[in-house]
């Protein structure tokens, strides 16, 4: 099983803001790879309701589904390498890893369903504390920027990320991750279509 806890600080970002931050570290529009999440639950968000995660993406070539879990500090997150869906919209989760950590969860996979795709233009620079991560992200109605701080230590981390934000007079925002905004928007964009389609 390939599983492995992540920990991570988020601040979205204003377009100018990205700009800045793109420029500072030196990163050119051909440094940054398209990458699709393609998102999956139960039509009564039982995944969500347990602040779990559930996605497909393709990354080098290789197809990986990932399940991610509330975790102590960051989260937990387990990979299981896919056959590439022929169509995702009919995507069966499969034997494995993943089904067992849903089985766990008391989450039934027949019941799964696909919920939609996030498109992501995102590009990487190691630094000493970590890794920086700038996402310029798609989804239904939404375009947003955001950074992202990928750490070991969490400590040295905050600071280090606190201290890039005070740099560059960044003001930090409450911000929810990339699943999270995309659950957010799909559940607003369906509760209006519901009220539309009953005036």
């Amino acid at each position: 099983m390939a599983q492995e806890i992540e920990i991570e600080l988020k601040q979205l970002l204003m377009k100018d803001e990205f700009e800045q931050l793109k420029q500072h570290f030196q990163l050119q529009d051909e440094d940054f790879r398209t990458q699709i999440n393609y998102y999956f639950d139960t039509p009564q968000f039982d995944i969500k309701s347990q602040l779990a995660a559930l996605r497909i993406r393709e990354k080098e070539g290789q197809w990986v589904l990932t399940l991610k879990e509330p975790h102590e500090i960051g989260l937990l997150e387990t990979h299981q390498a896919i056959v590439p869906p022929s169509q995702i919209q009919s995507f069966q989760i499969p034997e494995g890893e993943v089904a067992d950590r849903l089985h766990r969860l008391n989450i039934p996979k027949d019941q799964i369903v696909y919920f939609g795709s996030l498109e992501t233009s995102r590009a990487e620079k190691r630094i000493q504390e970590g890794l920086i991560v700038l996402d310029h992200s798609r989804y239904l109605t939404i375009e947003d920027y955001e950074l992202e701080f990928e750490v070991s230590d969490l400590e040295i981390g905050q600071t280090a990320f606190a201290q890039l934000l005070s740099q560059f007079h960044i003001q930090a925002r409450h911000t929810k991750n990339k699943v999270v905004r995309f659950y957010e928007e799909k559940m607003r964009t369906q509760n209006r279509s519901f009220l539309e389609g009953g005036t």
